[in-house]
């Protein structure tokens, strides 16, 4: 009877302990460390406006449909897409008939909106939608061929956006890890305070 107690008694010692350590200790030093080292992107790498609003986060897509910004990739995040609390992708496979049908609609919308001619090619990203939905970036393909219209909507030279778009894009890590990608969030704020 003893041995049992006994035992039981280091259990219970080794629970109190692993618990203050691993739900205590450890995450409180984890957060600390955080805060210290990597503050902005511990609190959710948030944008806020010269009034200390946030308006949004540069790892999240928002909708942008005016003449005057770049447009990000579709969403199929919540019912009207963008919905943080829905991320999700539309688990539409490669031989689904709605995802063409959608496809086929997005790249008409597309040129129409760009003034493209019907024979131009359109990046896969300005037609689908990420697996999250809430893709942050297009790629520098897509918002390249988004220039014309938003230099001429805010009465810029293509040149001025050019380099707007290109101090926004980010490059692979070390030349291979990753694709270059466009924040559209951030170019729209950076164009906004270039010219409303």
């Amino acid at each position: 009877m003893k041995t049992i107690i006994s035992y039981f008694r280091g259990a219970l010692a080794a629970t109190a302990v692993l618990s203050v350590v691993a739900c205590g200790l450890y995450p409180l030093a984890v957060w600390a460390i955080g805060q210290a080292a990597f503050r902005d992107k511990a609190n959710g790498s948030l944008i806020v406006d010269k009034d200390g609003t946030v308006i949004g986060s540069s790892l999240l897509g928002q909708n942008f449909s005016g003449e005057g910004y770049f447009h990000p990739r579709p969403s199929a995040a919540g019912a009207n897409g963008y919905d943080a609390a829905s991320s999700s992708g539309t688990n539409l496979g490669p031989t689904s008939r709605k995802l063409a049908d959608q496809v086929t609609d997005r790249i008409a919308a597309y040129r129409t909106v760009n003034g493209l001619p019907e024979t131009a090619q359109v990046p896969a990203d300005a037609v689908t939608a990420s697996a999250s939905g809430l893709d942050p970036h297009i790629s520098p393909g897509n918002a390249e061929l988004q220039i014309p219209r938003v230099a001429k909507s805010r009465g810029l030279t293509e040149e001025q956006v050019r380099a707007l778009v290109e101090s926004h894009t980010t490059k692979a890590i070390l030349g291979i890890l990753g694709a270059p990608g466009v924040n559209v969030l951030e170019l729209n704020l950076a164009l906004d305070d270039r010219k409303p």
